[in-house]
């Protein structure tokens, strides 16, 4: 009878979660559809499911005429450039918090990450006056900057769990056979806790991909928008063409999908360990 009532339990629990799953990603199926429909079929019949005739137009439009290509590339260059010196300065930091300060580390990760209390839009005219003064608007430097002042407490906070699962005995194993601080940081501790670098680089990464406030803010030239903003501006013009749109959208959404559904393993185990104290 027990054995009965959790099958019929797994059912729906399955069921469920499915339903959920579906509800989730209908949305990106229909952006998918929608992008390689035509201009007249999206007007006519926009709520037809599957198209009638399959074009990459939109796709060619959007890259080619519209530049998007280039937002793209800016947005990969401001991402990836944040996620590598955000990575690097909060391993050698969070590293120090658990190892030179161990009292105080657990106070100084919370005071790190009060930061993020305060809205981002409260800081907005801060940011903007420091980067006018250091010449540094319109540039990918100075958003590369403001997102780092993001960026670089967050991930103190979570490395700083994954930093303390390190065993203090291993570190002192590799000192008797002749390693220094910096060849025990770099061949001992990082490999251990790489799971944990993963996760924080891949939050760090989606987090500036999809950040609009700040450049919108302090970007002002087409050349070096980013795609969230250029995704907007593609709303605002005088007459929307949904194809474009969907077209654009399924650019930005798509990659970020594709690349967290093949690092998802390593994302799941990186947070359980650092969960472990």
């Amino acid at each position: 009878m027990t054995h009965k009532k959790d099958r019929a339990g797994n059912l729906v629990c399955h069921i469920y979660l499915i339903i959920l799953s579906l509800a989730a990603f209908f949305p990106l199926v229909w952006v998918l559809l929608c992008s390689v429909k035509t201009s007249g079929e999206l007007t006519s019949d926009p709520t037809r499911f599957l198209p009638k005739q399959v074009t990459f137009d939109n796709f060619i439009h959007v890259i080619q005429e519209l530049g998007f290509a280039g937002n793209i590339g800016n947005s990969l260059i401001i991402a990836v450039t944040t996620t590598c010196i955000a990575i690097v300065i909060s391993s050698m930091a969070a590293y120090g918090i658990v190892r030179f300060f161990p009292k105080l580390g657990s106070l100084m990760s919370k005071v790190l990450v009060t930061t993020y209390m305060f809205p981002p839009i409260l800081l907005a005219i801060p940011y903007s006056m420091v980067m006018a003064k250091l010449g540094l608007v319109n540039t990918r430097i100075g958003l590369i900057i403001v997102y780092l002042s993001f960026s670089v407490p967050y991930a103190v906070w979570m490395l700083v769990g994954f930093f303390k699962t390190v065993p203090i005995g291993i570190e002192e194993a590799a000192k008797v056979d002749g390693a220094n601080k910096f060849q025990t940081f770099v061949q001992i501790v990082l490999p251990l806790v790489m799971p944990g670098i993963v996760a924080t680089a891949i939050y760090t990464f989606i987090n500036a991909w999809n950040e609009f406030l700040y450049s919108l803010i302090l970007i002002n030239s087409t050349d070096k928008m980013t795609v969230s903003v250029a995704l907007k501006s593609l709303q605002g013009a005088e007459i929307l063409n949904w194809g474009d749109m969907m077209a654009a959208s399924a650019l930005v959404v798509v990659p970020s999908v594709v690349f967290f559904m093949f690092i998802q393993n390593k994302i799941a185990g990186g947070m359980t360990q650092g969960a472990v104290k």
